[in-house]
This record gives C-alpha cells, sequence and structure tokens, in this order.
C-alpha cells in the first residue's frame, strides 16, 4: 500500500507527469491550495464529454465512463467555488449547444401561451447537455429521454448538496436517485394522466456538488450503508492556518481554452469498445491492496465502499488514457492509485463517527478520528491478548482478535512462533511501512 489512510494528513498527491497535462492545464487555474482537492472533481464534467465508447471492467463487464459523482467537502469559504469556475471553461461547448435549446424551448412556450394552449403543436424533444441547478425531477426524466437516442450524458454542477433534493424529488428518494445514476439503470415513471411524463430511459448522467462539513454529513447521515455513500466520490480539504493571503487564480485566456478544446476534441472523437490492460492490471492490484488495508483496521465498511472507489477511479483512469490520445503512461497509473486512496481518506475524516455507529454532534468539527492500523499500534512482538486488549480500546469485541490474527498471517503481515506463543511483524511488512 503506497498511501497511509489512517493519518490525518491527506494522502499527498504525486506529480502530474506525461499522460496527465490536461489535468495540469486545469487545475493551473486554481490557486494552490485547491490543487489536490479540485482534481479527483474534474472527471465528472470531462467524462460527460464522452458518448459511443465502452470499456472492459476487470470482472470482464463493459462501463460507459457516465454515472460519475463526486461531492467536494471544505469549510465555508474555503474556496470550493473556483470548482464552478473550472467546470464552465469544461463544459462551454455544453453551454452553446443548450442556448440553441433553450431559446428553442422558450419559443414553443410562448406560442403556446399565446394559443392559450390550444392547437399547440407538441413540446419539441430536445435536451440539455448542462441543466440548471432547478430542474425538477420530471425534467431531470424528461431530458434523459431526449438524451438517450444517442447516448448522450447530462451533466449537473450543484454548488450546495442540499440542490440535488429536488432534482431527486426530495431527499427521501436521493438515495434511490444516486445509485441508479451510478448504475446507468433504467429509472423513470408511469403516470396514470397526460399532464405527468411517463418514461423509462437509461440514465446518463454525471454530478458534482459541494458542501461544507455540516451540510455533508446532515445530507448523507442517513445513506451511509445502504450503498449511496459509496458511489460519490468525496474530496476533503481540511481547515487552513490563518495565514492571510488572498489565494490567486488564473487568468482563463484564449491560450488556455485553446489547450482544453484539444483535449475535449479526443473525448468526443472516442468511439468503440476498448480493453485498457495496463489500467485493469492495476485495479486488480489496488483491490489486494484494499483487501490487506481493510485487514489492517478490521473494518469491513471500509472494504465494502472501497470497491466502488476503486470502479469510480477506474472510470478517471479511461479518461486519462483517452485524454492521453489513447495510450497509458505511468503517471496515469499513479494518479489513478491516489484517487482511491485520496477517495478513502476523505470519507472517513469526514464521516468516520457517523461509519463507527455513533450519532455524533454534526456541528462539532473534526478530530474525528479515522480507521487506525492496528498492527502499527502493536510492538514488533506481541501476542494475542495485547490485541484483545487494542481492540476493545478501540470498541472492537475481543472475539475476532483470532480471526484477525490468522488474516494477518495469510497477507504475511506476521509470521507466529509455536515455541514462544508471540506473533511477529514480518521483514516484508516493516519494509513496506518504512518506504
Amino acid at each position: 500500500m503506497k498511501y497511509d489512510i489512517t493519518k490525518q494528513t491527506a494522502p499527498k498527491m504525486p506529480n502530474l507527469g506525461r499522460g496527465t497535462e490536461c489535468i495540469r492545464l486545469l487545475i493551473s487555474q486554481a490557486s494552490k491550495d485547491m490543487h489536490e482537492p479540485l482534481v479527483p472533481m474534474l472527471f465528472p464534467p470531462l467524462g460527460a464529454h464522452v458518448s459511443g465508447a465502452e470499456f472492459q471492467y476487470p470482472d470482464n463487464t463493459w462501463k460507459e465512463v457516465c454515472g460519475l459523482m463526486a461531492n467536494i467537502v471544505a469549510d465555508s469559504g474555503g474556496n470550493k467555488g473556483q470548482l464552478s469556475l473550472l467546470v464552465e471553461a469544461i463544459c462551454r461547448d455544453f453551454r452553446q449547444h443548450d442556448k440553441g435549446v433553450t431559446d428553442k424551448l422558450v419559443e414553443w412556450q410562448r406560442q403556446s401561451n399565446a394559443n392559450g394552449g390550444k392547437d399547440s403543436t407538441a413540446r419539441p424533444n430536445l435536451a440539455l447537455w448542462f441543466p440548471p441547478v432547478d430542474t425538477t425531477a420530471a425534467g431531470f426524466l424528461l431530458n434523459s429521454m431526449a438524451l438517450e437516442p444517442d447516448g448522450r450524458t447530462q451533466y449537473f454542477n450543484l454548488p450546495e448538496v442540499e440542490m440535488a433534493d429536488g432534482l431527486c424529488g426530495g431527499h427521501k428518494k436521493v438515495s434511490h436517485m444516486i445509485r441508479n445514476i451510478y448504475d446507468m439503470a433504467r429509472a423513470g415513471a408511469l403516470r396514470a394522466t397526460k399532464d405527468g411524463v411517463t418514461g423509462n430511459p437509461i440514465l446518463r448522467a454525471s454530478m458534482t456538488l459541494s458542501a461544507n462539513p455540516y451540510s455533508a454529513r446532515s445530507f448523507y447521515k442517513h445513506e451511509l450503508f445502504n450503498g449511496t455513500f459509496g458511489r460519490m466520490v468525496f474530496s476533503y480539504k481540511p481547515r487552513t492556518s490563518r495565514d492571510g493571503r488572498i489565494p490567486r487564480q488564473g487568468k482563463y485566456d484564449d491560450e488556455f481554452y485553446r489547450k482544453l478544446d484539444e483535449y475535449l476534441q479526443r473525448l468526443d472523437n472516442c468511439k468503440g469498445r476498448y480493453i485498457i490492460r495496463p489500467l485493469n492490471k492495476l485495479v486488480d492490484n489496488l483491490a489486494q491492496d484494499m483487501a490487506s488495508l481493510a485487514d489492517l483496521v478490521d473494518d469491513d465498511i471500509l472494504w465494502d465502499f472501497s470497491k466502488r472507489a476503486l470502479h469510480s477511479a477506474w472510470k478517471a483512469g479511461c479518461i486519462l488514457w483517452m485524454l492521453n490520445n489513447q495510450t497509458w503512461t505511468k503517471a496515469i497509473g499513479e494518479l489513478v492509485e491516489w484517487l482511491v486512496y485520496h477517495d478513502i481518506w476523505s470519507k472517513t475524516q469526514i464521516f468516520s463517527d457517523l461509519l463507527s455507529g455513533k450519532d455524533a454532534d454534526l456541528v462539532g468539527e473534526a478530530q474525528r478520528r479515522g480507521p487506525k492500523n492496528m498492527l502499527d499500534s502493536l510492538p514488533d512482538t506481541f501476542n494475542e491478548a495485547q490485541l484483545k486488549a487494542l481492540r476493545v480500546q478501540l470498541g472492537k469485541s475481543e472475539e475476532g482478535a483470532n480471526a484477525q490474527l490468522r488474516q494477518w498471517v495469510f497477507r504475511k503481515f506476521i509470521e507466529y512462533s509455536a515455541q514462544t506463543g508471540l506473533y511477529s511483524k514480518t521483514e516484508e511488512y516493516l519494509k513496506g511501512k518504512s518506504e
């Protein structure tokens, strides 16, 4: 495992080397303190530019790169608003397309009102690629139906996480909608009257959201264990020191847009089916790392949501591969690996007490303890009783100690001496920690 997510400090993003030039170009317009928090947020709007392309996941199923959803979390005044500037830059072509569509819809509405609703033509079957934040659940369904024939993805950027309630038809339906979007499911409605919207399209959508720690915890509090939480990528920016300096952003000049348009064209042009073998090999290896991490902290919940963290990072890897002229590089792999760990670290920093079943105060902010690597808390040589005592201290049962020791032996983290009855950390484990 390359990153230690049990620490309070965020996993350090690798250098954006060859193959990640588009990401480097985009964050060049953001203030330096926002580079790492913003990188995971770039993939939903980038992925929304892809249609007609499928990629084979390591489980042999074919996936599109829609369904990406990411939520940036930072304190009020933490510069989250820079995301919207980058989104508008990436989606300039979407805005241009939607202006023509909106003009036609407004004209149709004007004519319909002028006729008093009589003898008016049917509503034109036109789709928005970048719908406004105040989109209702019925409007979302109608737009999904219009997009389906062309396989286009609609993209939403919601500056406040609570705005998702309106899109989903109320907070009670948020969980179902997020899962359906992520899974690219058919999710529609059957209405009994002509005034309702009836349809059952494949949902092709991507989404970015912004929240502060309080609103994020409040919004997802009841969605942590039903699959909704794992499907959302989180990017957490902790509170920084009071340095008294106003962050400097880029100027979004013509040269920036020229370069960006070249990358976006690569996404638009990518059609067909592809297998990115280096990416799939990396994800297979990361799946083993996630299992090892879950064993070290003895946490089934972390294991559960790490599976979708892998899937989301894999989609980001597909996008990076397309942006780099369908070529894989070491730097792309390093960034994909970081995205997995950064997502999991962000989740544990924001929600660790809620994930452990504690009904914590939503207002109070951090010093929330993330997962703890229990093996690191034990001496190099120890016995089962010491592990049991540590588990009790961490709120876990004594009974799980024996199974945890067997897993550690299986993964070659420790070895057992029948003569002494003691366990010792292996040289392989200690070497990995030192590296």
